[in-house]
């Protein structure tokens, strides 16, 4: 209700500046670049041509394999990501993927959904563990920085690819799919080592399909993408590491001379810097994946249009996997509180593991379990009487209205949570006393009144690509009627 609801356009334009002036006050203090992100500064300074040209390869060698065999071009993918992989990590490492490949394929075979689960979540735990890490870690030959990020990305998602596919042999009714098949999911270079996880099903739908014609202008928009990707790259090296937004927060010394809104900001601009990487990051590799005929995972939405835990993550591919064997498996219809619970449990859990069990992480995964089910237990709550007829005899723009202030809340709730994530415990209590504790009064109503405008202009984003949504349907089912209607004689009643 409060979505669908439209509001005055004068009222629109006050939230539109509120928000701009609330932006344009955190960026005051440039200093000289930093360097605390190990991963971009990997990406894109230290192996940037390694890496460019491992893509580069795939993309000129997958074009032609599409043009002379494609209905085979995604063993050709196989042969080249397993080259690659054999040549940057060497031929212990590639054999110890392949075990575990197999060791999975043979498990999913007997198609019993907890024994895939069990064999896989044990063997992704021996990459989190000692000594078992030590020990396949000594598989990669060869000394070089890159070395242990390769491996840990590789084995992880190896892991995880892995599941996906015993999962999806689970349900498949007829036969068994073949290691072939998994070697050909598992080996595709551009996700190998950095993800993103693309579900089985979907992979082997559209690595195998036929008909490679690309839709008018895909090739536009693929190159578009690619160059917005660039300018974004560009973004980020001249303003984001300029401002030291990631050494700053972790010195506390330095910090409890900062303003409470220059610390809060601060903590904000963390959270959209790593979402700026995510996007950057995943959406290369997603570029190069559309030049094959893919449709990757999406890049995770923009932190500073969240204020739901439940569209809350920063890797959709990982996100996208555990909703459908995980969450929405176990969760059903989510309509009652012991099976939420244990969806939640179950997926955090998991999440936990993927991540590597330590004290951060497991403080973050409480919060975020505990947000996710307070914020849909509440909305169903308030669905309830007498909440429901107080809001139905409110008018729509009203509810949008008090929704929003409740967003408010949400929108900082899980920005705190997810900073401990990002940073550290002690730079997450110092925001949230400055923010709720020594910055209250003026600070605190400030960043919440630029917070609800900001909420306000999300929801309205949001009702136009619905009444878009909704009117491109209309038009096409009106057409459909008009075909039926001028192409197929109906019998008299």
């Amino acid at each position: 209700m409060g979505i669908k609801a439209a509001l005055p356009r004068y009222e629109l334009y006050v939230y539109n500046t509120v928000v701009y002036l609330g932006m344009l006050s955190l960026l005051y203090f440039i200093w000289l670049q930093d360097t605390a992100d190990f991963e971009w500064v990997m990406w894109f300074s230290t192996y940037r041509d390694h890496i460019l040209f491992a893509l580069s390869g795939h993309v000129i060698f997958a074009k032609i394999c599409s043009m002379l065999a494609p209905q085979h071009r995604s063993l050709m993918y196989m042969c080249y990501g397993t080259l690659a992989v054999l040549v940057t990590m060497g031929w212990t490492y590639t054999t110890l993927i392949l075990s575990h490949c197999v060791l999975l394929y043979s498990i999913s075979l007997v198609k019993l959904r907890w024994l895939c689960f069990l064999a896989g979540l044990t063997t992704l735990s021996t990459f989190k563990m000692e000594p078992f890490i030590s020990w396949q870690a000594g598989f990669v030959t060869g000394d070089f920085e890159l070395r242990s990020v390769l491996f840990y990305g590789g084995c992880g998602f190896t892991i995880m690819r892995c599941m996906s596919f015993a999962l999806e042999n689970c349900e498949k009714k007829e036969g068994n799919y073949s290691i072939l098949e998994l070697l050909k999911y598992n080996f595709y270079l551009p996700f190998f080592f950095f993800g993103p996880i693309m579900t089985f099903d979907k992979f082997y739908a559209q690595a195998n399909k036929a008909d490679l014609t690309r839709k008018e202008g895909a090739i536009w928009n693929i190159s578009l993408q690619g160059l917005v990707h660039l300018g974004a790259i560009l973004t980020v090296d001249i303003l984001f590491h300029f401002l030291y937004i990631l050494s700053i927060p972790t010195d506390m010394k330095l910090l409890k001379h900062m303003s409470d809104w220059a610390v809060v900001g601060l903590a904000y601009c963390n959270l959209v810097y790593d979402w700026v990487k995510a996007a950057v990051l995943f959406g290369v590799i997603n570029t190069v994946s559309r030049l094959d005929h893919l449709d990757p995972p999406q890049p995770p939405k923009c932190i500073t249009m969240l204020y739901v835990f439940s569209e809350t993550h920063f890797d959709r591919g990982i996100n996208d996997w555990l909703c459908k064997y995980v969450y929405n498996y176990l969760g059903g219809k989510h309509d009652t509180v012991w099976d939420e619970a244990i969806a939640t449990l179950c997926t955090f859990g998991i999440t936990v593991l993927w991540l590597g069990p330590c004290q951060v992480v497991f403080i973050w995964a409480f919060f975020n379990c505990f947000g996710l089910n307070f914020e849909l237990w509440t909305s169903k709550f308030i669905c309830m009487e007498p909440f429901a007829s107080l809001e139905m005899a409110m008018s729509p723009a009203m509810s949008r209205r008090i929704r929003a202030v409740f967003n408010t809340f949400n929108f900082w709730t899980i920005v705190l949570y997810n900073v401990i994530a990002l940073n550290s415990l002690e730079f997450t209590k110092l925001v949230a006393k400055r923010l709720l504790l020594k910055g209250f009064p003026i600070t605190t109503i400030t960043v919440f009144i630029v917070t609800y405008c900001l909420v306000q202009l999300i929801k309205e984003r949001e009702r136009r690509q619905s009444a878009v949504i909704n009117i491109d349907f209309l038009q096409c089912f009106k057409q459909k009627l008009c075909f039926i209607a001028n192409h197929v004689k109906l019998p008299l009643l």
